[in-house]
C-alpha cells in the first residue's frame, strides 16, 4: 500500500523520545489496528521553523514528502506538503482567532478545500484548562481529542480519532480517499505535533 495512491484507513503512533518527535504511519486493520508500516516521520522539538520530513522508514534513507512552514515561529503560519521532489501536493494552516475555544485548520489539497475542528467543545475547553495548569502540564492529557474536516459541501474528507492509549495514537479516517494519503498522513501528524503551537 502506498500513501500517495490513497489510503482511506491509517494509524498514527508517536513515539518517544528526548530530541525529536517521532511518528509511524501504518495501515489499518478492519478492528483499527496498526498494520503494515506505509511512511515513518520525526520532527525536531526546538526549531526555528517546522519542517518534517516523512520517509519510508526508520532508517531515514529514503525520504517520501515532508512538510514545511513558510514562516519562521508564526502561530498562524502556513504549512506546505511538498513530495520526494520538493513540489507542492497541498497545504494547510491553523486558524488562530477559532482555535483559541476550539483547535480549527483549513485543509487545501488538490480538488478539496477543507476546515476541520475538535469534535467535542467540551473536551476542547477540559484540555485547555489542564494544559494551563502547571503542576499537570508534565503529566500526558488524559482527553481523547478527534477532528472532523469538512468541505465547502459538508462532507466528511477526514477524520483523526485518539484513541485510548498513553502514548498518541491515532485512526485517520480519509472516506473515499479523496485527498493524497500524504497530505492527510501530514495533516494528521500536524494535528498532534503542532497542537501546541
Amino acid at each position: 500500500m502506498d500513501l500517495a495512491q490513497g489510503v482511506e484507513r491509517f494509524t498514527v503512533t508517536q513515539k518517544i523520545t528526548l530530541m525529536v518527535n517521532r511518528y509511524e504511519i501504518r495501515t489499518a486493520g478492519d478492528d483499527g489496528r496498526p498494520g503494515g508500516l506505509l511512511a515513518f516521520a520525526q520532527q525536531k522539538r526546538t526549531a526555528f521553523r517546522e519542517h518534517v520530513t516523512f520517509y519510508s522508514d526508520e532508517s531515514r534513507a529514503t525520504a517520501l514528502f515532508s512538510f514545511t512552514a513558510r514562516q519562521r515561529l508564526d502561530i498562524g503560519a502556513t504549512y506546505d506538503v511538498l513530495d520526494a521532489a520538493g513540489q507542492p501536493i497541498g497545504s494547510f494552516r491553523k486558524d488562530f482567532g477559532a482555535s483559541l475555544l476550539r483547535s480549527t485548520w483549513h485543509l487545501d489539497a488538490p480538488g478539496v478545500r477543507a476546515k476541520g475542528s475538535e469534535r467535542s467543545m467540551g473536551v476542547a475547553l477540559g484540555r485547555r484548562l489542564w494544559e494551563m495548569l502547571p503542576v499537570l502540564e508534565a503529566i500526558p492529557s488524559p482527553f481523547r481529542f478527534h477532528f472532523d474536516f469538512v468541505d465547502q459541501a459538508g462532507e466528511v474528507v477526514l477524520t483523526s480519532e485518539r484513541g485510548q492509549s498513553l502514548r498518541d495514537r491515532y485512526l485517520v479516517t480519509v472516506p473515499g480517499a479523496r485527498i493524497d494519503g500524504r497530505v492527510a498522513a501530514a495533516m494528521a501528524v500536524a494535528l498532534d505535533a503542532l497542537q501546541s503551537r
